[in-house]
This record gives structure tokens, sequence and C-alpha cells, in this order.
């Protein structure tokens, strides 16, 4: 996978960046409510950053990593043109998605000319078949809640086209938010509206327009950038009122959070180490024009300069996490994505296994959230009884053929066939019916075990 880089757009941003601020003023309020989407995003447990945690369980960096970056959901890149294995790529990876009841987020990244030649150059060869590739997209979506980012710098980084070119690529990204909504009613699809140190609000409004974001469900900003969200949440606000002013109301926005929790100024992330991550992944954003605060750049993925564009760098994950806050421990688990017409997946979860006797200081309840053949992933929700708690430990018996590799938001220790699980640094303390989740992937049939509960 190979996600962006944004030179390109800091060197854009150099020569627009005094009607940027303009533009980027706050026009109206959200409401105190989150945005049009509800529900939990979902995390891939193969990710690079993931694969590089179970590999590396000794590393002093491991643990930050692990806790900060891998626990948490980020963006799914469709970045290589390939029309044979586009469509069971997306398929795939949505019904994983579908059978834990979470939100996928996709990232398509295949327009022609992308990134202008630069360190994330290719894309599909011309946009006749572009749009097959789109619909092979489309193809996989399903029928549930899916959040699609489509073509990031396509709309504010436009340099190296010509005026006709400009008018095919908006006329092409308008006929593939189309596609991908007409085959998915539940997709939500946003359009490039590049960040808040760019192009002024007046004239990504107008670019937008003439992209079709009137057909999409909105736009978001900040993608592989550095700007604070008070700065993206400002501008986008006053997109929206330039995009009212059109006649084109109704839309929401989304920004990448994923490294924008320290300084910007300089465009390479790659050679800047005063960097944090940003605001967890999350739908509830408590604004009504901002539909979720997103990972799309997955955090210690490369932009291209010291290292190969879209490269996980443990070093460059570890420098965005070391400093940032834990996350937050939620007291939902997870929430299905809604779909009136949604159907079951041949996959679907199994029924969740609580621990007993309520009345303890903890409780624990295990629900598979994904199988295969010859393994599965599950999650597993610890919730304090009536009084605070300090720490707790989930234990059980795995059964015949069953082995653990890998725990996330938790510290597996195993004796034979006796697991145990017990919180990390940051989600042990719990308040009287708070709750916490650790995740795990185990080999074996996916059945429910019996859990105990205790509390430290």
């Amino acid at each position: 996978m190979s996600t962006i880089s944004p030179r390109a757009r800091w060197l854009a941003a150099a020569a627009a960046g005094a009607t940027a601020a303009a533009g980027a003023l706050l026009i109206g309020t959200g409401t105190a409510e989150a945005g049009t989407i509800s529900g939990t995003l979902y995390r891939d447990t193969n990710t690079a950053v993931a694969r590089w945690v179970a590999a590396n369980p000794g590393d002093s960096r491991t643990a930050v990593i692990r806790d900060r970056i891998a626990s948490q959901p980020a963006s799914h890149w469709l970045s290589n043109f390939n029309l044979s294995t586009i469509g069971s790529e997306v398929s795939t990876y949505v019904n994983a998605a579908n059978a834990a009841g979470q939100i996928p987020v996709l990232t398509a990244y295949a327009i022609p000319n992308r990134d202008c030649g630069g360190a994330s150059a290719g894309g599909a060869p011309d946009l006749t078949q572009y749009q097959t590739w789109i619909r092979a997209v489309a193809g996989g979506l399903g029928n549930r809640t899916a959040i699609i980012v489509l073509e990031p710098d396509s709309i504010a980084l436009q340099t190296c086209l010509s005026s006709a070119e400009i008018t095919a690529r908006g006329q092409a990204l308008a006929t593939a938010t189309r596609t991908l909504k007409a085959a998915n009613p539940n997709a939500k699809v946003y359009l490039d509206a590049g960040h808040s140190a760019w192009n002024s609000a007046a004239d990504q409004a107008g670019r937008l327009a003439g992209a079709g974001v009137a057909d999409a469900d909105g736009f978001y900003t900040n993608v592989s950038n550095f700007n604070a969200n008070s700065a993206e949440v400002s501008y986008g606000k006053a997109i929206i009122s330039a995009l009212n002013g059109r006649g084109i109301s109704g839309k929401h926005f989304v920004v990448d959070t994923s490294r924008n929790g320290g300084a910007s100024g300089d465009w390479c992330g790659d050679d800047n180490t005063d960097r944090r991550i940003g605001t967890y992944p999350t739908t509830a954003t408590g604004d009504g024009d901002v539909d979720a605060y997103l990972w799309v750049k997955p955090p210690g993925e490369a932009d291209g300069c010291r290292y190969a564009a879209g490269s996980f760098q443990p070093d460059l994950a570890y420098s965005l996490a070391s400093s940032a806050p834990n996350p937050p421990v939620t007291s939902s688990p997870t929430a299905s994505p809604s779909s009136s017409s949604a159907s079951p997946s041949p996959s679907s979860p199994s029924p969740s296994a609580s621990s007993p006797n309520p009345g303890a200081g903890c409780t624990a309840t295990f629900k598979v959230t994904g199988s295969w053949q010859g393994g599965f992933q599950a999650a597993v929700t610890v919730t304090a009884g009536g009084k605070a708690i300090s720490g707790w430990a989930v234990g059980w018996t795995l059964g015949s053929g069953q082995s653990i590799s890998q725990v996330w938001n938790g510290t597996l220790t195993t004796s034979g066939t006796a697991v145990t699980v017990r919180n990390v640094s940051w989600n042990g303390a719990l308040q009287p019916g708070a709750s916490a989740e650790f995740g795990l992937i185990a080999s074996g049939s996916a059945v429910t075990p019996a859990l105990t509960c205790t509390t430290a």
C-alpha cells in the first residue's frame, strides 16, 4: 500500500496561505450532536503496524505503538490499480468489518496522474479504466454503512492539469461518487477539500461543486497533514457556508487527525519529530457538521522523504505516539452500522458469553467478532460493578486446538490452557458501571468460553 505524501500540498500552500487563512474563518456553528454517522469504526488486525507489533514483542517501542496506534482503527487504502483483484480486496475488507459490527473506512486512491507525479505517483492509466476500477470497488461495498475517502489531492492539487483535464477529472469524480452511492446507498462518500493552509474556502467550494459534491455526503480535510482540529473545523464550516451560497446544502465533513496533535509547518512527516497523533478516531464528534475524526493516513507510514511512501517505519510511529495521551476508555464496545435492508453476513459473529456473578467487582463479556477457517477474532468487554476499581484481570480456559496469537489493549499470560488478560496502564481504573475493552486473535474454533473477572 502506498499512502500519499503531503509535499505538493505544502508547496501549493506557500502561495495560497494568506487567502486560505481568510477563508478559514468560523462561519456558523454545529450542533452539540455528532454528525450523520454513529457506530464504531473498524479496526483491521492485519495492518502493517499490527504485523510489526506481533513480530517485535521485545522491542522497547512496542508497548507504546501497540497501545496508542495498533489498537486504533485506520483507513484501508485502495492504492494499487489492479482490475483483477480490487473487487475481492474491497469485499473481503468490508465483510470483515460487517462481521465485527463495525464501520469500514476505505480510501480510494487511483485517479490518473495522482499526486501530480510526486512521491505517490501512479494510479489508473486513463479515466475510462479508472471508472472500471471504481465500479469494481463499488461492487464490493455491500449494503451497510461504509466510509469512502475519495481520491486525496484530486481536487485541491491540480497544478499539473490543463483546464480541459481539470474539467474531465471533475466529471470523473462526480461519476465515481454516483457509482459508489448507487451500489450502496448507505455508503458515505467524501471528496477532497485539501486543508486549512492551502486553497481558500471559497475556491475549494467551487472546486468541490465542479467535482459533483452535490451528490456526495460531503468532503474531507487534512489528509496526511498536520493542521490542528480547530483550524480544520473552522475551514470545513467555511466551505459549508460557501457551498450553501452555491445552492448546495446539507453537506458534512470528516477530518484526518492521524498526525495533528503536535506542530505543523514543514511538509514532510518523515523528517519532523515534533509530531503527535491527534484525536483518536471516532464518530462521536459532538459537532453536527463533523461526521467523524478519522485516521486516514495510518500513523507510522512514511511520506516518501527518508523512506518509501507508504512503508511502515517504527521510529516514525514511536515518535508520533510516545508523547501522546492514551486512548480513552469507552463504555460502549461496538455499535452495528445501520441498514434497513442489511442481511446477516455468512460469517456473522457468534453470541457473546459473560462472566457470572454480576454483583462482583467486575464482569466480562466475550464476543466473537469475526471468524475464518482456522481462526477467529474476539472482543472482551470488562465492566466495573457497583464500586470503582483500579485494575482488572479476565481469565478462561482455551478449548482444544486453540491458541492466542495477539492481544491489544491488554497484557496476555498463558499457563498451559489457562489464559489471563490483565489491563494495561491506561484502562485499568474504571468508575462504577464503566467499561473497557480488549481484543484478541486466536487460532482454532470460534467458541465462547466461560470467563472469570477479578479486580486488582
